[in-house]
């Protein structure tokens, strides 16, 4: 890990766009140890293990057909970054082309002025965003890449597991490592579970994506941040509603399905989600993953509900179609959405 290096890469920011994105990704690796993923054929093996058998007892228990992506891998955190670059830059290219429109009229007055500017801005916004894979590569377990917004939406989902981050984070919990790391494949397949049972979903929270990022400019980006009153908007408040779906449902599910005792897990997971050092805390803080906890919360007690009163392959019926999914009000009333969509 070289913070120095991670520093210069970041002041050399320069291009036409609000984030410079090459240096952002090489100033995260830079202050990030890669981990290793020297596997021994026992872990390669259990890593697919897992995974089938997550595959196969969720679509029994939920009574939904899916399939897990072909593109599984197990990475570094290095490895993570470079995965996730792509998916930072299609969700803010929106605001940078707000940001880069001209009309082609003369340099006004002024102009080099604004030009320092428009650098500076460049230079925090790539800090920031260097910030912010940095941290997550050093935090994230395990991901389903929907892969939203992407170039080529042909190209397979991604099923991530960031073995350095599983490792340290199963030794830190004091919980057995195979234990552990299967809790991890249930929880991520369960996305893909849910994606699978939707094929709706994806285009479903890229339109909320781009329409609530309409108008935007490159101040909007500013600090690594989205002002919090577009968080208003309708289409933001469709897009959270759909997302505490989505790991609401998937706390609940990835429970009923897992194939053995998790109560340890659950207590010692979610204390590490609350955890960590004061930095860590503000960086939470920063990175908005407190409302991310809230969607937890929030989803799983909708869920545990409705799965209580219909069963799992009632709550099911959310994944139906895109007017299935619950309103921000009904999220707090679970019986107004059950009176609504009557699943059998």
């Amino acid at each position: 890990m070289d913070i120095l290096r991670s520093l210069r890469t970041v002041s050399a920011a320069s291009g036409p766009g609000v984030v410079d994105w090459d240096r952002a990704a090489a100033a995260a690796k830079a202050s990030t140890e890669p981990g290793s993923v020297a596997l021994t054929d026992a872990e390669r093996d259990g890593y697919a293990e897992d995974v089938r058998d997550a595959r196969a007892r969720l679509r029994e228990v939920a009574g939904v057909d899916f399939e897990v992506p072909d593109a599984i891998e197990v990475q570094n955190r290095h490895h993570w970054i470079d995965a996730s670059v792509d998916t930072f830059r299609n969700v803010m290219a929106p605001i940078e082309a707000a940001a880069g429109r001209d009309d082609g009229s003369a340099v006004p007055a002024g102009a080099h002025a604004q030009g320092f500017a428009r650098d500076l801005s460049r230079v925090a916004n790539t800090g920031s965003m260097a910030f912010t894979l940095g941290f997550l590569a050093r935090n994230v377990l395990g991901q389903y890449d929907p892969l939203l917004l992407a170039d080529e939406p042909t190209v397979d989902h991604g099923l991530y597991f960031v073995h350095p981050n599983i490792v340290a984070a199963a030794a830190s919990l004091d919980v057995d490592l195979p234990r552990f790391r299967r809790w991890i494949a249930f929880h991520e397949v369960t996305h893909a579970a849910e994606f699978g049972a939707a094929p709706w979903l994806s285009e479903y929270l890229e339109s909320r994506v781009e329409r609530g990022l309409e108008g935007f400019d490159e101040g909007g980006l500013t600090g690594g941040s989205i002002p919090v009153d577009a968080l208003d908007t309708a289409p933001f408040v469709e897009l959270q509603a759909a997302m505490t779906a989505v790991e609401g449902y998937a706390e609940v599910l990835m429970d009923r399905a897992f194939d053995g005792e998790y109560a340890d897990l659950r207590r010692k997971l979610d204390a590490r989600r609350e955890g960590g050092g004061p930095v860590q805390r503000v960086a939470r803080r920063l990175l908005g993953l407190g409302l991310k906890r809230q969607q937890y919360e929030q989803g799983a007690a909708f869920f545990r509900h409705v799965a209580d009163a219909r069963g799992i392959e009632g709550a099911s019926a959310v994944w139906e179609r895109p007017e299935n999914l619950p309103t921000r009000a009904e999220l707090d009333d679970p019986e107004a959405w059950l009176a609504r969509v009557d699943p059998a």
